[in-house]
């Protein structure tokens, strides 16, 4: 009984994760139309060592997306073990992303969820969701627009580090935020 409830499960997430609509996405660097955009009213101030050199009156354009030195080039953010509690370090850059999306409603962002090897699919599937909807809440709570997030959560299944250890684990525990077309 308890396999075919562990079956009907993954089969759910299998066919909710066949379901999800994210569209054509561009390769990185290539150009589009909106590059040349310039926030006017979007402003930033170095609220730490996260969110780069950027200080108050600076202001972001589209193109920023593709500038290393950029904040908005932070993408990653990563979690404790068996925790969805975002990092007070990573708040200033769900923040910069936040203030971005707010003033740009017409990009949209992927928050991917991901988990370490530890534990079962169906609990990483789960605590890797969790993960996505707490940077998800935040920045919905900063003005982005729901309609401009989309959350997945792959759990362990796509590992950037492929170690049985502490430093593998530590690296596959955490949020991508993917923009589209970006």
């Amino acid at each position: 009984m308890i396999k075919l409830m562990r079956y009907f499960v993954v089969l759910t997430v299998v066919v909710t994760l066949a379901g999800c609509n994210l569209g054509p996405l561009k390769k990185r660097g290539q150009k589009s139309d909106a590059t040349d955009t310039q926030v006017e009213d979007n402003q930033f101030s170095k609220a730490g060592d996260s969110t780069g050199a950027f200080t108050a009156g600076d202001k972001l354009e589209v193109s920023s997306l593709n500038d290393p030195n950029s904040p908005l080039s932070q993408r990653v953010l990563y979690f404790e073990l068996d925790s969805s509690q975002i990092k007070d370090e990573d708040r200033d850059i769900i923040t910069v992303h936040a203030e971005f999306l707010a003033s740009h409603p017409d990009i949209s962002i992927v928050l991917e969820g991901h988990a370490d090897e530890r534990g079962s699919r169906e609990y990483n599937i789960a605590l890797g969701e969790k993960r996505a909807k707490a940077v998800k809440q935040i920045m919905t709570l900063q003005g982005v627009a729901e309609k401009q997030i989309q959350v997945i959560s792959f759990g362990e299944e796509r590992p950037v580090a492929l170690g049985h250890d502490d430093s593998a684990w530590n690296l596959n525990r955490r949020v991508e935020i993917l923009y589209t077309g970006y």
